[in-house]
């Protein structure tokens, strides 16, 4: 199980890295300030999604399908479904 929950971990942030590179893109192509800015200034990016939405809203939705992969990987690695040694965690002092 250890193996699929890292086989769906990697499937999910390549689809998370893919997609943050195209949403990169979409703001340096407006032009090299909103650029630095979504890369640097915390909270730019989220505000230049919100505010240029036609452009980003297929770039930001299809990354959302990430989530259900790291939810899954997150559920199998911190509960017992993980396989033998994951209950051993559990009973150290």
């Amino acid at each position: 199980m250890g193996t699929i929950a890292l086989v769906c971990f990697v499937i999910g942030f390549i689809i998370l890295v893919f997609y943050g590179i195209q949403l990169i893109i979409i703001a340096f192509r407006e032009s090299t300030a909103w650029g630095l800015i979504y890369l640097f200034v915390p909270f730019g990016s989220l505000y230049y999604v919100v505010t240029r939405w036609q452009k980003c809203k297929s770039p930001f939705l299809k990354s959302l399908l990430a989530l259900p992969f790291i939810f899954f990987t997150f559920y199998v690695v911190t509960t017992g479904a993980g396989g033998p040694g994951y209950e051993m965690i559990d009973t150290l002092p």
